[in-house]
């Protein structure tokens, strides 16, 4: 795959996620901290959970790349990063995924600040997509946040955190729906 290709997409997606998050920014703290039932998240629960995985991979990945030797060339996903990249893209019916204690952010006293910090990580992580494209996407490595000792190419850790972003973005658009219908149905019962 063309690491410019590559590249070219995941800048695109970002772009679609930020714009996507901008349109929060509007909404009212009881649209922000609703939760369709007690086990979900709410549209802030989803975008804090994607800023704590932010704070563990920009660092890392804008360490690594600063780090690297490696010239640009094509880009030969790994087995499991491959694996764990495709895992994350949103799907019509998301399959449920355990998240870490560390990472789970129910129950956190959240406001829109949340959503600020999140675009401002996007714009991070656009610049990021801009280094990236100097090194290898395949011979740069980087530690991935479950465990030190497990490398994913650079280019599939990209990929693994844009389409997380993409996935839990997709859950909070979920959870602004389910919030309208649930005030559409009171405004008539009333």
């Amino acid at each position: 795959m063309k690491a410019e290709v590559l590249l070219e997409d995941l800048k695109k997606r970002t772009l679609e996620v930020i714009k996507g998050v901008e349109k929060y920014l509007i909404l009212d703290d009881k649209t922000l901290n609703f939760k369709p039932s007690g086990e979900s998240w709410s549209i802030l629960e989803c975008i804090e959970h994607l800023n704590r995985y932010g704070d563990f991979y920009l660092p890392e990945i804008r360490q690594r790349i600063a780090e690297s030797k490696s010239k640009p060339e094509e880009f030969k996903p790994g087995l499991l990063g491959d694996y764990f990249a495709k895992s994350m893209l949103p799907k019509e019916k998301l399959n449920k995924m355990k998240t870490f204690k560390v990472m789970n952010p129910a129950g956190s006293k959240l406001d829109r600040k949340v959503l600020e910090k999140f675009i401002g990580q996007q714009k991070t992580t656009l610049e990021l997509l801009e280094k990236a494209a100097l090194v290898s996407l395949t011979k740069t490595k980087t530690s991935i946040s479950i465990s030190s000792w497990i490398k994913l190419r650079l280019g599939d850790t990209l990929r693994v955190v844009i389409y997380h972003n993409q996935r839990h973005l997709v859950q909070a658009e979920k959870v602004m729906k389910l919030f309208g219908q649930q005030n559409a149905s009171m405004s008539t019962v009333g």
